[in-house]
C-alpha cells in the first residue's frame, strides 16, 4: 500500500550500496588504474582496458568524423553554396541554454569567416516550440534564403514545406527523438536517426553545432578558402559545447565527455567575453569551474532569458563584442534569474498544498496537474522539482484560451515521449525524451489524457520504481578520503548524466557540531577515527541532530574558500545509528 505523501519531508531512500567487484583488481593492474578508479568505472558498467584508458583520458583526437553523421554531406551540398555566394542564411535555435550555446556557435563561426548572419530565436510564452510556420513567414519577408535550424526542426513538417514554397532551403540539425512519421523533405543532421548503439547518438544540439562547424571548416580549407585567412581555431568554441552539453543534461560519455572534458579546460581563457561575464556573475573561480557548476550556476542563468519571455538577452550575452557590455548583459540575465526562481518557488508551493489536500493523490503514480495563471517559462523546472520530491512522472500545465501547455518530467522505468506518442490524438503538439518532454493540447482533452497517462504508469511503473534509490559506490571511512583519494576521483571527472559523482556510505560517523544554515541547510562537524571532516547538506535542515553517531550518505568534494583548500562531504542523506537502516546491498 503507497504511504500517504507529505510535502513537509521527500520519500525515505533506498540506499544500494554496490558490492565490490572481483574484476577490479584485475582492471587496475590492466588499465593503470587505483583499485578505487577502478570500481568506480565497473559501477559505470566500464570493464574493457581499453575503454577504461580511454575514458580516463578524453582526448580531441578520439573525436569521430562528422560526415558520419546521417545527411551531413547533404546539409554541406546546402552550405557551402550559400556561403560562397554569400546569401542569406538564418541560424533558427531553440530558448534554452542548449539552442542558446549552439546558435551563439554558429554565428560567432561565420562571423570568423567573414560572412555575417541573421538569427531567429523563437519567444517561449508566445510563439510555438521549434520551426513554426509563422516564424518562417517572417524570415521569408526579411529575405532569408537558407535557415540552418539548431536544436530543434526535426518534427517540424508544416513548417519545412512552407519553407519550400517559400524559396527558402533548410538544413535541420537536431537531437531529439524522431516524430513516427518522419519524411525528411530536407537534410536532417540528427543522430537519432542512426543505430542504438552509435557514439553519436547521446550529442546535444550544440555538439551537432561544432561537428557541423568541423564539417564545414574541413570542406572550406580543401576549396582553399583559408589561404589568405586565418582558420577558425574550432578549440576556442569548446567551452560553449561544454555549457550547452551540460545543461541539456545529456549522457556525458563517449563523445560528449571528450567535448565537455576540453571545454572546461577552456573556461579559465575563454575567448567570449560573456562566458566570462557569467562566470563572475556566478562567482565562479574560472581556474576551478566544474561541470556541476555549468549544469547549476551558469546553465540556469543563461535559461532564465528564455523562460522569462525572450530569450535574446542570453544568446547577446554569449556573443558580447566585449567585457562591458557582457557584464551588463549577464548582470539582467542574474536579475531574470533571480525573479524565475521566486515565480518557480510559488508555483511549487501551490502544488505541495494541492498535494497535502489529496492525501489519496499517493495512490496515483503519475500526476498531471494544470491551472490558470502558472507562469509557463517555469513549468520545466517546477515538473523537475516536483517529479525529484515524490518520486513520479509528472505533468505540470499552465491554461490559457482553452489551451493546457506545458512540461513533464519522469524517472526510470516511465518513458515519457512514448507514453505520449500513444496518445498524440489528444494533442495539440508534442516532442521530448525519455525523461522529459513539452506538450500542448485542448482542455477538453485534459481528463482523457490523465486517465491514459495513469494508466499507463499503472501498468508499466513497479512499486519498488516510485521508491527513489541512492547509489552507493562503496563503504569507506574518513581517514580514507585523503587528498590522494580526491585526486583519483576527479580524474573521472566531468560528472552527470551516465557519469554521476561518485557517492560514499560512511557509517557510525559521530557528530561534534551541528547547525542550520538558512533555516534550510544543515552544516555539521563529524568525527571518525581520529579523522574530523565538514560536511553540508543542502535542503537538509530537517534531519537536524545535535549529537549521537550517524550514517551518512555522501558526495566528498573539494571546499574552496578565501584562497583555502580542504575536502568537505556533501551529504545526500542520513540516518541515526541503531534505526532500522536504509543500506540495501546489490
Amino acid at each position: 500500500m503507497a504511504a500517504t505523501i507529505d510535502n513537509r519531508s521527500e520519500i525515505t531512500k533506498v540506499w544500494k550500496l554496490t558490492p565490490p567487484s572481483p574484476l577490479a583488481p584485475q582492471l587496475a593492474a590492466e588499465a593503470g588504474l587505483s583499485l578505487l578508479q577502478a570500481q568506480l568505472l565497473i559501477n559505470r558498467r566500464i570493464t574493457d582496458k581499453a575503454e577504461a584508458r580511454a575514458f580516463c583520458s578524453p582526448r580531441m583526437t578520439g573525436l569521430l568524423d562528422p560526415l558520419l553523421l546521417p545527411d551531413m554531406d547533404r546539409a554541406l551540398a546546402l552550405i557551402l553554396p550559400a556561403i560562397e555566394k554569400r546569401r542569406n542564411i538564418t541560424i533558427y535555435g531553440d530558448y534554452d541554454a542548449d539552442g542558446l550555446t549552439a546558435t551563439a556557435l554558429l554565428l560567432n563561426f561565420f562571423a570568423e569567416l567573414g560572412l555575417p548572419v541573421a538569427y531567429y530565436i523563437p519567444n517561449r510564452l508566445f510563439e510555438d516550440y521549434g520551426l513554426h510556420p509563422a516564424a518562417v513567414e517572417k524570415l521569408a519577408q526579411a529575405g532569408a534564403e537558407l535557415i540552418i535550424t539548431v536544436d530543434c526542426g526535426t518534427s517540424n513538417q508544416q513548417a519545412i514545406m512552407l519553407a519550400e514554397q517559400k524559396g527558402i532551403q533548410v538544413v535541420v540539425t537536431d537531437h531529439h527523438k524522431l516524430p513516427r512519421d518522419l519524411n525528411p523533405l530536407c537534410p536532417i543532421v540528427n543522430p537519432q536517426r542512426l543505430e542504438q548503439a552509435s557514439p553519436f547518438k547521446d550529442l546535444a544540439g550544440v555538439g551537432l553545432a561544432f561537428f557541423l562547424a568541423v564539417a564545414l571548416r574541413a570542406a572550406l580549407r580543401e576549396k582553399g578558402r583559408f589561404q589568405n585567412r586565418p582558420e577558425p581555431d574550432l578549440r576556442n568554441y569548446l567551452d560553449l559545447v561544454a555549457l550547452g552539453t551540460v545543461a541539456d543534461l545529456v549522457p556525458l560519455v563517449g563523445q560528449n565527455r571528450i567535448l565537455v572534458k576540453n571545454g572546461l579546460e577552456r573556461m579559465p581563457a575563454s575567448c567570449w567575453p560573456g562566458l566570462m561575464a557569467l562566470q563572475e556573475c556566478a562567482e565562479l573561480e574560472p581556474t576551478a569551474v566544474t561541470a556541476y557548476d555549468l549544469a547549476f550556476k551558469l546553465g540556469p542563468r543563461l535559461n532564465a532569458a528564455g523562460r522569462m519571455g525572450t530569450a535574446i538577452t542570453g544568446l547577446k550575452t554569449l556573443t558580447a563584442p566585449n567585457a562591458i557590455a557582457a557584464r551588463d548583459l549577464a548582470r539582467e540575465l542574474n536579475t531574470l534569474n533571480i525573479q524565475r526562481q521566486a515565480i518557480e518557488k510559488k508555483i511549487v508551493q501551490q502544488i505541495e498544498a494541492l498535494i497535502n489536500d489529496h492525501p489519496d493523490w499517493a495512490q496515483q503514480k503519475a500526476w498531471v496537474l494544470a491551472k490558470e495563471g502558472w507562469h509557463q517559462g517555469v513549468l520545466g523546472v517546477v515538473a523537475s522539482k516536483i517529479m525529484d520530491k515524490y518520486h513520479r512522472p509528472t505533468l505540470i500545465l499552465n491554461i490559457q484560451d482553452g489551451v493546457a501547455k506545458g512540461s513533464g518530467r519522469s524517472l526510470d522505468g516511465f518513458d515519457l515521449f512514448q507514453a505520449l506518442s500513444s496518445v498524440q490524438h489528444l494533442l495539440l503538439r508534442f516532442g521530448g525524451h525519455y525523461h522529459a518532454a513539452g506538450l500542448a493540447l485542448s482542455t477538453l482533452h485534459l481528463e482523457e489524457l490523465t486517465g491514459a497517462l495513469q494508466a499507463l504508469a499503472q501498468e508499466q511503473i513497479k512499486p519498488e520504481t516510485l521508491r527513489p534509490q541512492i547509489r552507493v559506490d562503496a563503504a569507506i571511512g574518513l581517514e580514507e578520503l585523503t587528498r590522494e583519494t580526491m585526486r583519483q576521483i576527479l580524474d573521472l571527472a566531468p560528472f552527470g548524466t551516465n557519469n554521476p559523482e561518485p557517492v560514499f556510505l560512511c557509517e557510525a560517523v559521530e557528530i561534534v557540531e551541528a547547525r542550520i544554515l538558512a533555516d534550510k541547510h544543515l552544516k555539521l562537524r563529524v568525527h571518525q577515527n581520529q579523522t574530523v571532516m565538514e560536511a553540508i547538506g543542502f535542503g537538509l535542515a530537517g534531519k537536524y541532530r545535535a549529537d549521537g553517531k550517524i550514517n551518512l550518505v555522501c558526495a566528498p568534494e573539494i571546499n574552496r574558500y578565501r584562497g583555502l583548500e580542504s575536502i568537505q562531504l556533501r551529504i545526500l542523506d542520513l540516518e541515526p545509528v541503531g534505526t532500522a537502516t536504509k543500506v540495501v546491498k546489490g
